[in-house]
């Protein structure tokens, strides 16, 4: 027998598979149909989720572990800043550590235990990086421009600007109105350069921003891999680096930035030194079931609950307190 987590950050969730602890590791096949079947919002387990988290041993020197993200889709992201708070705890307890490296698939990032959020809603702050502008390390073509950073980009949609930054995941950013956001063009957007179109060969994540002051921003995100999410950890990331970059009379570099999104609340800042930018993300790694289930039923990509135990942990409704205490800025945002 072995152990599943379902985890969240930001209510961006995630199950948790550490193949270290397994007699014999998945093969990417087997990651791949076990991530669709368990995330599966109709039929997979405990309601689905966004992607699975998988732990394995570092590959590179320094690290703690190794993670990897297999989106709801079955493809793999090169990064996942929400997910990367709930491997951290997960790795924080197993090893008794409180601040240490997790090898990602473009580099070993630093994380920490963070002080809590609030009563029994534990909050770790992660690396996110690295950070390059280039529309090669996204890529995009076709839009009249080799770089996006508070660009009118006609071809995507009428009047907004448009920033395109990879840290390393890709992201397309736009600063809206409430009206904006609530409206259908970010998914539009969003299903539209995730399939096939000429700009985004790859596919991109779409983050729509509301600036609600000095340091404070709302952020709703199209996922790649995903669509609607509550939050994405590097979408969040992405957004305050060019908030800080667009808009210097409201935000700064190295002072903490509060990103609401539609699961909760990060706080975000912003580095840059020795030439190169770097983002810290702090927030919550909520816990909310622990599955028993044999290995078997993991290589079979089948994990349901008439073939595991399942045991909730109460954390969910510390977390669910903790929202409820949050400002509410009466944004009805459709899918």
């Amino acid at each position: 027998m072995t152990e599943l987590l379902k985890v969240h950050g930001s209510q961006n969730s995630f199950f948790i598979l550490d193949q270290t602890t397994l007699a014999n590791e998945l093969s990417d096949d087997q990651l791949r149909q076990l991530a669709k079947q368990v995330t599966d919002h109709q039929k997979g387990l405990l309601g689905g989720a966004d992607g699975l988290l998988v732990v394995n041993h570092p590959t590179r020197e320094g690290a703690s572990a190794q993670m990897r993200v297999i989106n709801a889709d079955g493809s793999e992201a090169s990064m996942c800043g929400n997910g990367l708070r709930t491997v951290a705890r997960y790795l924080a307890e197993r090893d008794h550590r409180t601040t240490f490296k997790v090898d990602t698939m473009n580099s070993n990032l630093q994380v920490r235990q963070a002080d809590n959020l609030a009563a029994s809603v534990p909050a770790f702050a992660v690396e996110i990086s690295p950070v390059h502008f280039d529309k090669a390390a996204l890529p995009f073509d076709h839009l009249g421009h080799d770089r996006l950073l508070g660009t009118m980009v006609p071809e995507l949609a009428p009047q907004l600007t448009f920033s395109a930054i990879a840290v390393p995941n890709p992201h397309l950013i736009s600063f809206v109105s409430q009206a904006v956001i609530e409206g259908p063009l970010l998914g539009e957007l969003g299903a539209y350069l995730n399939g096939d179109n000429p700009y985004f060969s790859d596919g991109v994540n779409v983050n729509f921003a509301q600036i609600l002051g000095p340091n404070k921003l709302f952020v709703r995100t199209f996922e790649r891999g995903v669509g609607f999410t509550n939050a994405c950890g590097t979408g969040m990331s992405a957004t305050t680096l060019a908030f800080v970059l667009l808009h210097a009379n409201q935000a700064a570099f190295n002072e903490p930035i509060t990103v609401y999104n539609p699961g909760g609340m990060v706080k975000t800042i912003v580095h840059f030194a020795a030439g190169h930018y770097w983002i810290e993300l702090i927030g919550n790694a909520t816990f909310t079931h622990r599955i028993t289930v044999g290995e078997a039923a993991l290589h079979a990509g089948h994990v349901t609950a008439d073939n595991s135990t399942i045991n909730p942990t109460g954390e969910q409704e510390a977390y669910e307190q903790f929202i409820h205490q949050l400002p509410s800025f009466n944004l009805s945002v459709k899918d």
